[in-house]
């Protein structure tokens, strides 16, 4: 799906635009919604005490088999059902995106909730024209099971160390797909939340970046999302997000490489972790049983280093966010599984979508799976 949209240029992208005349931009909350009468009333009732309203709510009930519609429904909001199951949240999204006739939607899934403020601090950055999207820090809302543990630590790791540099480059890799907020028009001239790929939320954050657009993280807005709560849940999860990066590699990575460098940078930094990862776990076993090297001393660099790039980031966030030590500390250890599944299917998604793809071996990753019962 292509943008129609006119480009702006480019060194008008790396300074802040020109600001808006002031008035009060009006927004919408769009909430894709598939089976989810247990956690939606919770959701909307994060959206309906904000400090900014909502000018309007719409939830899009997309052909539930339980109570989800009547759930909405009771909350007042507005709700519109498709005829038959749009096969992904993008496609939910688009089905209400005509629906809603203010100056921004803010997509929110129905499983998470929007700090108090949320709206408030996430239109700001609107007040510049040439800011296209924006979203906040996501969190957990859980960490009860060893998968909600880990993707707490991960969450607070990347939300708290590589969010905010790719902010201050200009340069955000991706705006949350939970909670970010969309100029509607602008949306619309592009044809809408991008159906490509099976994760919309970056195909829309690296296309608008491309044109010349902004894209921006507000890391005083603040969400909670709910996560996988066991292995087989993350496994789906992780193994779409990571197909959907390299789906996203593969389109974007011409028109970055001319557009928008700095952006590719970061895709190239996030492609040498994955690319790199197993060696780095695999190091301290090759240096103690095939080198021989001491163990304890090979431990105590390889740990030391490991715990400095992970706990610097993690003190920041758990300062800020005015944490409990004992529940990240209690947490910190589960983030080793995640990464495993990570590493296995960020691999995985490399071969498939950079090689078996393009030599037409598979057509990749087109089946939109839940992560989340």
């Amino acid at each position: 799906m292509a943008s129609t949209a006119t480009l702006t240029p480019q060194d008008q992208a790396a300074a802040p635009g020109p600001r808006l005349p002031a008035k009060r931009l009006s927004v919408t909350a769009l909430v894709p919604a598939h089976n989810e009468e247990e956690g939606l009333g919770d959701t909307l009732e994060s959206l309906l005490h904000q400090t900014e309203p909502f000018d309007e709510i719409i939830v899009v009930d997309d052909c539930s088999t339980d109570r989800t519609g009547d759930v909405a429904r009771s909350y007042g909001v507005t709700v519109v059902r498709p005829e038959r199951n749009r096969g992904s949240k993008a496609k939910a999204q688009n089905y209400g995106l005509p629906h809603v006739r203010t100056d921004l939607v803010l997509p929110v899934d129905a499983d998470t909730l929007l700090a108090a403020d949320y709206v408030e601090l996430v239109k700001a950055p609107f007040e510049e024209e040439n800011v296209a999207i924006a979203a906040g820090c996501v969190q957990t809302r859980f960490d009860d099971t060893a998968t909600e543990r880990g993707r707490c630590i991960e969450y607070l790791f990347g939300f708290h160390f590589q969010r905010p540099i790719q902010n201050a480059a200009n340069s955000p890799v991706v705006c949350s797909g939970c909670c970010s907020a969309f100029r509607t028009d602008e949306l619309r001239r592009f044809g809408g939340f991008p159906e490509r790929t099976i994760v919309e939320d970056m195909d829309y954050t690296w296309s608008k970046q491309i044109e010349g657009r902004r894209a921006v993280y507000v890391g005083d807005a603040v969400a909670w999302a709910a996560d996988p709560s066991d292995l087989t849940y993350l496994r789906k999860q992780v193994w779409r997000w990571m197909a959907g990066f390299f789906q996203n590699v593969r389109i974007h990575s011409k028109n970055m490489a001319f557009h928008k460098p700095l952006l590719l940078l970061w895709i190239l930094i996030a492609c040498w972790d994955i690319v790199t990862a197993p060696l780095w776990y695999f190091m301290p076993f090759f240096l103690i049983f095939v080198l021989h090297q001491d163990v304890g001393t090979t431990m105590m660099w390889w740990l030391g280093f490991e715990m400095v790039l992970m706990w610097l980031p993690l003190i920041y966030a758990i300062r800020r966010r005015h944490l409990s030590w004992l529940r990240i500390l209690r947490n910190f250890p589960f983030v080793y599984m995640n990464k495993a599944v990570n590493v296995f299917y960020a691999w995985k998604a490399l071969l498939v979508e950079l090689i078996g793809v393009p030599l037409k071996l598979t057509q990749g990753l087109v089946t939109y799976e839940k992560g989340r019962a």
